[in-house]
């Protein structure tokens, strides 16, 4: 499929082209998902990569990877949450486990080792050792496969009108239990994924207004 083709149907038979910020997916309890807007932009860039086999890390309780799975990816997933796996699997059985960012992902499915791709949505800015997280994934990918990260972005622009607007206590917010500890630009995030041996770092904003983005995609490869 061409690298611009349209992604596939989204969770509960809504056609992923029209999710934004939420639409109501796929799992038992009738949560909504949040991460529509994301969709597009990684499914661009696993087809520009080539990537067939993916590896959902952080998944949740797998929305994300069942509309992987419907555009054609060969998805598997991991989590830190029994209860996501456990929600996960009833759609996928032997296809998710529960591990997290710091684990050996190479030894989590037997039969697949390496992945094309590692998807991690809205995971890097959780975590302590980032540097750690990007050296079990960079084990797990097959010469010349790909990273895909996103994360909320920062930027002077975004972060002067989040001040002006006086939401920096609520966007910064210390008060949320497991919430985020890292904040990254666009320069700090290339800085991280060149330093850990990635090369052709790409860059995608996401959701909103240019500049003023909700989100960033960012992209590495290994030596292939």
């Amino acid at each position: 499929m061409a690298p611009d083709a349209e992604p596939g149907p989204a969770p509960g038979g809504q056609n992923a082209a029209d999710a934004d910020y939420a639409y109501r997916d796929a799992t038992d309890d009738g949560s909504t998902w949040h991460h529509g807007f994301l969709l597009r932009p990684v499914q661009r860039r696993l087809r520009a990569a080539g990537a067939r086999v993916v590896l959902d890390l952080g998944c949740g309780h797998g929305a994300f990877s069942r509309v992987l799975g419907a555009s054609g990816f060969d998805v598997y997933g991991c989590d830190t949450s029994e209860s996501g796996i456990a929600v996960a699997q009833k759609h996928a059985p032997g296809r998710f486990r529960k591990a997290s960012a710091y684990d050996d992902l190479t030894a989590l499915f037997p039969d697949r080792p390496r992945f094309d791709a590692i998807v991690a949505i809205e995971v890097i800015e959780h975590l302590y050792a980032p540097r750690d997280f990007l050296g079990r994934v960079r084990e797990a990918l097959a010469p010349g496969g790909s990273v895909i990260l996103t994360t909320p972005y920062h930027g002077y622009l975004k972060n002067v009108a989040v001040a002006i607007a006086g939401k920096f206590d609520t966007h910064f917010s210390p008060l949320w239990d497991g919430g985020h500890i890292k904040f990254w630009s666009r320069r700090t995030l290339s800085e991280l994924l060149t330093e850990q041996g990635f090369k052709n770092i790409g860059f995608e904003g996401a959701g909103r207004l240019p500049l003023l983005w909700r989100a960033m995609v960012m992209s590495g490869q290994v030596q292939a």
